[in-house]
């Protein structure tokens, strides 16, 4: 109320708008209680809409995920995009390279307030190498008849697995599974690619994360 009041809001939109802020963060049951008996969730929710009281089409987050436990964390996540999806600009730092994969159309890696590279999640894992397939066959039968095919995948005989080379994409795939032949039947099939944590320690040396936005 007091944010729509600095807002210059009129009494009858001011009381909509609140009204419309606290049912879509779900603080209806808590309009009536101060902010400091709220939990650490629900006073992020609180922030972010006190931010849309003036319905704003670029917004500033810093972290807004940190201490949450994971429902919250998820429910923030979905609010993010929910704004996205009704055109607002989302600027956000997080300290967890998994939230930025996630929400962000580009990502910049900072090391030292420095930016190291940037770009969208997918160009980002592309820098670095270790992406492979994992092919898992029912028997040994399947695994040597596909190993003699596959001279560069590194082969586990207690797992009954081959890690092949491959940047994950579908044209390296459709040529992986057209290099076998059809009576070599794979039981499973999984596509690992570096992640973004994985591409931060490659770019600056360090285990020790300074930030993303």
């Amino acid at each position: 109320m007091l944010t729509a009041k600095l807002c210059h809001l009129g009494r009858s939109e001011r009381d909509r708008r609140v009204a419309e802020l606290l049912e879509r963060f779900e603080l209806v049951d808590a309009a009536d209680k101060t902010p400091a008996t709220y939990s650490g969730g629900m006073r992020r929710r609180l922030d972010l809409a006190m931010t849309l009281v003036g319905e704003p089409r670029i917004i500033f987050l810093d972290e807004p995920t940190t201490g949450l436990d994971p429902r919250s964390r998820h429910v923030m996540w979905d609010i993010v995009r929910s704004l996205v999806a009704d055109g607002v600009t989302i600027f956000l730092t997080t300290q967890y390279l998994d939230e930025a994969d996630e929400l962000a159309d580009r990502i910049a890696l900072l090391d030292r307030c420095r930016i190291v590279a940037e770009g969208t999640a997918a160009q980002l894992k592309q820098r670095i190498p270790g992406g492979h397939v994992q092919l898992q066959f029912a028997d040994r039968a399947g695994l040597d008849a596909a190993a003699s095919r596959l001279a560069v995948a590194t082969r586990d005989d207690e797992a009954l697995t081959l890690q092949v080379p491959s940047d994950g994409g579908v044209h390296s795939l459709r040529a992986l599974l057209n290099h076998l032949d059809e009576s070599i039947e794979i039981e499973t099939l999984s596509i690992c690619t570096p992640d973004l944590d994985d591409v931060f320690f490659a770019l600056t040396g360090q285990a020790n994360l300074e930030g993303a936005v």
